[in-house]
């Protein structure tokens, strides 16, 4: 599928979800739309993803072959931002079907419902969970498969690039491992699951559940995609639900170098690592003897290598685990210990 990809003003820093799609997804990405780097490629600001031109609006590719527009980016809240509506509206226009990951549902706007339904386009909106959700029956542990969960430090610390990469080095290395996606951008690149901040909160273990028992017995190792923090003041009951209904077997705990704050809710210190893992692992032990055995750090915000392994270095003596920036210099510190 050729797309192109929405992440205006917000490329490449807070668009996880475009970068991940461009780094993982089997799409073929024809642009992407940014208002603040037009004229510009993915490659002037992250070498190590799929390429492609940045455009200022989606009707400048009105001579390209796009089969979708995918919205890459989804602020705090999940809002739609009326400033894409022209996007959404021209991509609509010219055939094409509209992927997004919002908690604001386009099949439910009327403009664009009306306006798929003239040009024969579908509005796919990821983040709806199915109907037939219920509670956890606490079994997940029973599968045969080993349970790998990223959890991290804040949102946005590279839990689902963790994931991806730790499950695709696993590949690599001859095991049968699969990722278990929670989130919009694992949903959107491994193409099924369930996004588990938009379930109903008695239903969010549960849900964890339903994708860990339809998998568990089919593979050795399953990597479930982590969501947000569990001290985090708005997000931590989702990291939960998580926590409790994979009922993982080892943690990955993720960070970003050098962050000290909530993103967006500054007034939140982060705590001390230690405390971290004493949360973590202590909330996960009345279901599961899940045990942090790694760390990932996020070391793109530093661009002198010898500051990033030291980074890495520090994070790892602070866990008093192997860690590692998967992206920057790969998985293979950590990879034994999670398998």
């Amino acid at each position: 599928m050729r797309v192109a990809i929405l992440a205006h003003e917000m490329f490449p820093g807070r668009a996880k979800t475009a970068l991940g799609v461009l780094r993982y997804a089997d799409y073929e990405a024809v642009g992407v739309l940014d208002r603040d780097n037009a004229g510009r490629r993915v490659s002037d600001f992250v070498p190590d993803v799929q390429d492609a031109p940045i455009y200022e609006s989606m009707a400048d590719l009105a001579a390209a072959d796009v089969d979708a527009l995918l919205i890459g980016i989804a602020p705090i809240g999940g809002g739609f931002d009326e400033s894409w509506r022209d996007d959404v509206r021209t991509a609509l226009e010219y055939g094409c079907d509209v992927i997004s990951g919002l908690h604001y549902f386009l099949e439910d706007d009327a403009e664009f419902a009306r306006l798929a339904a003239e040009h024969d386009c579908e509005l796919r909106d990821v983040r709806k969970p199915p109907a037939d959700l219920t509670v956890s029956d606490g079994v997940a542990g029973e599968v045969d498969a080993e349970i790998v969960l990223t959890v991290g430090t804040d949102c946005s610390v590279g839990k689902m690039t963790t994931t991806m990469e730790l499950a695709r080095a696993a590949r690599d290395a001859g095991h049968d491992a699969v990722v278990i996606p929670t989130g919009q951008t694992g949903i959107m690149i491994e193409g099924w699951g369930n996004p588990i901040d938009r379930v109903v909160s008695d239903f969010t273990a549960g849900a964890v559940e339903e994708m860990i028992l339809e998998k568990g017995d089919d593979h050795d190792y399953l990597f479930v995609e982590g969501q947000g923090s569990i001290v985090h003041p708005a997000y931590s009951a989702v990291t939960c639900g998580i926590l409790h209904g994979s009922m993982a077997d080892t943690l990955v705990l993720c960070h970003n170098a050098g962050q000290e704050a909530i993103h967006g809710y500054e007034s939140f210190s982060l705590p001390a690592l230690e405390t971290y893992v004493d949360l973590y692992e202590g909330l996960a032990a009345p279901v599961a003897d899940s045990e942090v055995v790694a760390g990932a750090i996020n070391t793109s915000g530093l661009d002198d290598e010898e500051a990033a392994r030291e980074a890495v270095d520090e994070y790892a003596s602070d866990l008093g685990v192997p860690a590692t920036d998967v992206i920057r210099f790969g998985t293979d510190a950590v990879l034994e210990e999670v398998l």
